[in-house]
């Protein structure tokens, strides 16, 4: 799978969480949704592009969520 379908599906999980006031829930939930429903090659793929472009394209949350391991 591309870079680019897993930055906006990530980014798609983070939004869905959004509405979530407590922030550390919305982090647990995105953390909890990948880890569930993502394969560990695309996991790595998008950390590994996360760590390459620091500042680039990735909703906050799934930084944190994906930051924790």
């Amino acid at each position: 799978m591309s870079v680019d379908s897993l930055v906006k599906m990530a980014n798609q999980i983070a939004h869905y969480f959004d509405s979530e006031p407590n922030r550390t829930l919305a982090v647990q939930g995105v953390r909890q949704h990948i880890h569930s429903f993502w394969t560990p090659l695309m996991r790595k793929q998008i950390v590994e592009w996360m760590q390459a472009h620091p500042d680039e394209g990735v909703d906050g949350l799934v930084r944190e969520a994906l930051a924790e391991g």
